[in-house]
């Protein structure tokens, strides 16, 4: 569970990326983070994740706080970045244990996950060599792998699709689906308004630093004539 409580950051004097936002994302569902360029989502992130400090307010991570409980915080997550290039000079593999020995995921435990996930994503092949011989959906996908290495209750992806092929898109859904199922949470930011439609229990709008929705799509269409569908409802609830 991630509980946000009237965080705010600030940039300069006048920007405000992110305005005394209050939201909750509960266990055993998959929530969508969604809202025009711009508008506060990946800065939300990165205050989640400790990239970034909020200038008010505080971040809840099953119940710690992730500015005075970093590590303890940071322990409960893993996080899906929109920027998959990282240790590029590593193989596959190596980053994969390397990982797994940051998290002190027994080697046995972490063998079976390895094996299974990329025979998941079809990459059993490349592990072996090195990251920056990897296309972007193929870092990506790696990626995937790391951030749930550990079994963490709280999975995080900014823009998760994004370079992946259609056949891993939809593992990757499967892989969500599953989590939350689980018991487990699940955030994802997303542009593309047909996969909140199809995968998310709830959904969080934002627009201009401001939280303007959190509920489930029903509700959300409920605020609208029938038959409204959910781009025009984006349009309208984003472009005030």
């Amino acid at each position: 569970m991630i509980t946000i409580d009237h965080i705010t950051k600030k940039f300069g004097q006048d920007k405000v990326a992110v305005k005394d936002a209050v939201w909750t994302i509960p266990d055993g569902a998959i929530t969508g983070f969604i809202g025009p360029n711009g508008a506060g989502k990946t800065t939300t992130f990165k205050m989640v994740t400790s990239v970034l400090k909020p200038d008010a307010g505080k971040i809840l991570i099953n119940g710690m706080d992730i500015v005075k409980q970093p590590v303890k915080a940071k322990e409960q997550f893993g996080f899906v970045s929109d920027t998959p290039d990282n240790f590029l000079r590593l193989k596959g593999i190596e980053y994969l244990n390397f990982m797994g020995d940051i998290y002190e995921v027994p080697v046995r435990e972490r063998t079976r996950f390895i094996t299974t996930y990329a025979n998941r994503f079809g990459i059993e092949q490349v592990l072996g060599d090195k990251i920056l011989s990897y296309s972007h959906g193929m870092r990506q996908k790696k990626m995937i792998m790391v951030a749930l290495i550990h079994s963490p209750s709280v999975w995080i992806l900014d823009e998760p699709m994004t370079g992946l092929d259609p056949q891993a898109s939809f593992e990757l859904k499967k892989m969500m689906r599953e989590h939350a199922d689980s018991g487990k949470s699940v955030l994802f930011s997303t542009h593309v308004l047909e996969v909140a439609e199809k995968l998310c229990d709830q959904v969080v709008m934002i627009c201009k630093g401001k939280i303007q929705f959190q509920g489930t799509l029903d509700q959300l269409e409920s605020k609208f004539p029938e038959d409204t569908d959910l781009e025009t409802i984006f349009m309208e609830m984003t472009w005030q």
